[in-house]
């Protein structure tokens, strides 16, 4: 038998390799000849098969979440299904397929797409936009989880996502006006003016991505029209999640970790021509050197700043954000001092645009004058009298803490950071745990032994979770060992939420071991001193010379917890069940 597979999913990659991967094993195992046809978020085919290989085809299986152009197959057996429909039992579709498929007719499927749009159209339009801190892994997979289940549903829906790399899949206008519903899956704070008037939900990413026909049930019954106004805009859309400091912080967080990111791994890159060549000038030690400490690290605090200012009260927030973020840098007051200096700011600049009456001609001033010199003032004045010394010698007092604490402190203090990266992957606790090591990376060019804890830990629950899945294989269903898979090459990248499928259907079990792999990776990252310069990357940051301080130790921190992990949860680990197709 020669079986064709197509796929394509809203999102891009992540449910169409599965879906494949899922049905061509299955084929395989049957001795079946598979090509597979791998088709775009927009449904145009990347790789199509040759004129030569469709036609000697003997079955078409097109598992699609869009809309796609099969006229290269008519008149060959063809069974069309749900991308997300292939994951559970592959088997089962393939028995399908052998039964069910007929020749497709372009013309015929023209027609049945024409009469399911009327049928749709009972339905509702809703247009969404999914962003988390880092913009990795939580944007694509909620917006996944949400098209899945809208579809299921029988809506219409079209998701943006504003990942890492920006805004993907932008919405039209014309989508957001046809729209009836919005919902806004955001750890961080977006623009919400341009959905001015429409129905708006706001949502995490979490709850989207676990639970994402609860989101739309609640987003459809109890969304609230969104007024007018960048700060009306911001107060007034319906909400099933808190939007309060958390929600600022991680805001700040996500704008500056790019600079982190850049900033500590040009450092590490001028130590390749030697630990103190940057002190000779006019080398290029000390150009990289001056780029990525003395340039990149200084606007990191006031980036920090003046995005927690900008999330709590729009554009007249970011530039006194911004001024109080650099004193804090010039006083020593570090990221705790840019942390209040920005809610500061932000507090102050939004009193002052909501509560400060001014006569109907001068109003127009408010956000490019009065706002930005009136917070510029208490937020400076507040830092250089008041809050800059106290911050300075806490911060003083946790530095001299980190570099002169015992083995028996530092072991203790990478389990609990371990720990916390575990318990929620990427939730609350997981990001304050990030948000205290990135912290600390914007303090020094020496890298940060606490990031280096953080980071191993979350490489490591998506990482074991695939060795449980190799090595108790009979205890895991076939779509649990594909999201396995899937799982440990995200734990490479320090994607945590690979192994979200699990802890949604296992959490009794998946969480505690996670957590006491993870304590034991990060307390021992800690016991061998390893220094990390860059939060974010994985493995791959071991590619750039001095990322790491201690290459081997690290590489057996992650490997030992990833173990514990693995083989921890296959003993543990009963029976055969389903994870959730929708987050893989």
């Amino acid at each position: 038998m020669k079986l064709i597979i197509v796929t394509a999913c809203p999102q891009g990659v992540a449910t169409r390799f599965l879906a494949a991967r899922a049905l061509e094993r299955a084929a395989n195992r049957r001795g079946w000849s598979v090509t597979t046809d791998s088709r775009g978020p927009d449904g145009k085919a990347e790789s199509q098969p040759d004129a030569e290989t469709i036609e000697q085809a003997d079955l078409v299986i097109a598992a699609v979440g869009v809309a796609v152009d099969l006229e290269a197959y008519a008149g060959k057996r063809l069974l069309e299904i749900p991308v997300t429909a292939a994951l559970p039992d592959p088997d089962a579709i393939l028995d399908r397929a052998q039964a069910e498929a007929v020749p497709w007719d372009p013309a015929r499927a023209s027609q049945a797409a024409t009469a399911s749009a009327g049928k749709v159209s009972a339905g509702k339009r809703i247009v969404a936009v999914t962003a988390c801190p880092t913009g990795v892994a939580h944007t694509f997979m909620a917006a996944e989880a949400l098209t899945a289940a809208a579809e299921s549903a029988g809506h219409q829906i079209r998701v943006e996502t504003q990942g890492s790399v920006g805004a993907q899949n932008p919405l039209t206008d014309e989508e957001i006006a046809a729209a009836d519903v919005v919902i806004l899956a955001c750890d961080i704070e977006v623009d919400p003016s341009r959905f001015a008037g429409k129905r708006v939900w706001r949502t995490s990413t979490g709850a989207a991505l676990k639970k994402p026909t609860d989101a739309i049930r609640d987003a459809l019954a109890e969304a609230v029209v969104l007024d007018a106004g960048p700060q009306k805009a911001a107060s007034s859309a319906g909400s099933g999640e808190s939007r309060g400091p958390y929600k600022h912080l991680l805001t700040g967080v996500s704008f500056m970790l790019p600079m982190v990111v850049a900033g500590g791994l040009l450092i590490a890159l001028s130590f390749v021509f030697g630990i103190e060549a940057f002190q000779q000038e006019g080398t290029l030690a000390a150009a990289l050197m001056q780029i990525g400490g003395g340039t990149a690290f200084k606007l990191m605090i006031p980036l920090l700043a003046g995005y927690i200012a900008w999330s709590i009260a729009d554009r007249p927030g970011l530039a006194p954000g911004m001024i109080g973020g650099y004193l804090a840098g010039e006083l020593g007051a570090g990221f705790l001092g840019g942390i209040i200096a920005g809610f500061l700011a932000g507090y102050v600049a939004r009193f002052i645009s909501q509560k400060l009456p001014m006569p109907e001609s001068i109003e127009s001033l408010k956000p490019i004058l009065i706002i930005p010199l009136l917070a510029s003032l208490v937020t400076g004045l507040g830092m250089i009298y008041v809050i800059g010394e106290p911050m300075a010698a806490i911060m003083d007092g946790l530095t001299g803490f980190l570099e002169s604490m015992g083995t028996t402190n530092a072991i203790l203090l990478g389990g609990i950071l371990g720990a916390m990266m575990c318990f929620d992957l990427g939730g609350p606790v997981n990001k304050a745990a990030y948000t205290f090591g990135v912290g600390l990376l914007s303090e020094g060019s020496g890298g940060s032994a606490p990031m280096a804890a953080i980071m191993a830990a979350g490489m490591v629950p998506a990482i074991g979770m695939g060795v449980a899945s190799f090595v108790a294989r009979r205890k895991f269903a076939e779509a649990e060992r594909q999201a396995g898979r899937a799982s440990f090459v995200l734990g490479l990248c320090f994607i945590s939420e690979g192994a979200i499928p699990f802890m949604a259907k296992d959490p009794l079990r998946v969480i505690p071991v996670c957590m006491v792999g993870g304590a034991i990776t990060g307390a021992l990252t800690m016991l061998f001193t390893v220094k990390l310069m860059a939060p974010h990357g994985g493995l791959f940051v071991l590619a750039i010379p001095n990322a790491v301080s201690s290459v081997l130790p690290y590489l057996i921190a992650i490997a030992v917890g990833s173990l514990v992990i693995g083989f921890g949860y296959a003993l543990l680990k009963t029976g055969k069940a389903e994870v959730v197709a929708t987050t893989s």
